[in-house]
């Protein structure tokens, strides 16, 4: 199934806006997803080395995720070292391992926590997609791409004290964390679609779907077949939906929330431009972006990923010209890396929502 949707993608592409398509950083991580695909299959996408590597992002330091060589090493080295000083031990365990830096997301989560919309506390992540990095607090499960969205909304709801959430767009949405943490509770009452390149779009159709059925959540062949991409009713239809870029100018309606965590950083500055022209077309009351300050790495040859040109703060600013920038926050709901890059939070609200 997952192999023949990806072969209708494929063809599709070939006919497509190049503004649609993958550009030079996912075009390096694009063929390495479909190999593993074809190879291991989707059921354990969490646990491929090729998502690891782009779109599933873990505690573990940078990098051990997929040499785990690395972890085992530093693990037996303490327990060598550390024999006798059992508190010692655990405590390197609890930061090797990355459950210490998860831990203190949490907390901040928790503290910051609300209760309006979108209702977060009951939620606990699916082990769809077998994750190899999952952590249990409060009886609850989170990874690190949850524990993002949880920051993000939070850091939302500090600062509008009524936020609407009945229909929203998210553009290159990972795996479908955000599309779990709003559909999972129902008094959130929410529409979620996610508009994600191939393969990209398989992994979250297969997990969202996983979770609330195949009848609930369209995927682009459900969507290419339909004659009506108006966001009423799709919302009239499903619970969500994933679809590809060049559907994107075909969905007509009004958005309550725009998102995207990331992969706009991992992009080239026209392609954001023409994605933000559409959440304007669409009206959307309000615009959460999360961005590495400082700019993604540059590509420096065909064996590198990375971006030709940089997405910086201003660009947004200039992308956005009917929206006013509300706030920005990197400490304590974004997160400053330890040689000091900086992955900002940003939210905009639509002018005509301060008349």
């Amino acid at each position: 199934m997952w192999l023949e949707q990806i072969e209708l993608i494929s063809q599709d592409m070939q006919q497509v806006d190049s503004k649609y398509l993958p550009t030079s950083f996912w075009q390096f991580g694009a063929n390495g997803l479909k190999k593993d695909i074809e190879i291991h299959g989707i059921e354990h996408f969490r646990s491929l080395q090729s998502a690891l590597s782009f779109f599933v992002p873990t505690y573990l330091f940078h990098g051990w995720a997929t040499c785990p060589e690395k972890y085992q090493g530093m693990l037996s080295m303490c327990e060598s070292q550390l024999v006798g000083d059992n508190k010692a031990l655990l405590s390197m365990k609890d930061f090797l391992s990355g459950e210490n830096h998860a831990r203190s997301d949490f907390r901040v989560y928790k503290a910051s926590e609300t209760n309006k919309k979108p209702f977060t506390d009951n939620f606990t992540e699916s082990a769809v997609g077998a994750p190899i990095e999952q952590f249990e607090f409060d009886n609850r499960k989170f990874s690190r791409s949850s524990l993002n969205y949880l920051l993000g909304l939070n850091f939302l709801k500090q600062q509008i004290s009524d936020v609407p959430i009945k229909t929203v767009l998210e553009i290159g949405g990972g795996f479908g964390s955000l599309g779990e943490i709003l559909l999972s509770d129902e008094r959130n009452d929410t529409f979620y679609l996610n508009v994600d390149i191939a393969p990209t779009c398989l992994f979250s159709t297969y997990y969202l779907q996983s979770i609330f059925g195949r009848d609930k959540i369209a995927d682009y062949q459900m969507l290419k077949n339909s004659d009506d991409l108006s966001l009423s009713h799709l919302a009239s239809q499903y619970k969500g939906a994933v679809m590809c870029p060049w559907q994107l100018p075909s969905v007509t309606g009004e958005l309550d929330l725009f998102i995207n965590f990331i992969s706009f950083q991992e992009m080239e500055p026209d392609i954001v431009e023409n994605y933000l022209k559409h959440v304007s077309r669409l009206k959307s009351k309000y615009v959460l972006l999360r961005n590495l300050r400082e700019g993604k790495q540059l590509a420096t040859n065909g064996n590198q990923a990375g971006v030709q040109q940089q997405i910086k703060a201003n660009d947004y600013d200039k992308f956005l010209p009917d929206y006013q920038l509300v706030s920005t926050n990197i400490h304590p709901f974004g997160f400053e890396t330890i040689d000091g890059f900086n992955s900002e939070l940003r939210l905009y609200r639509h002018n005509s929502l301060n008349d």
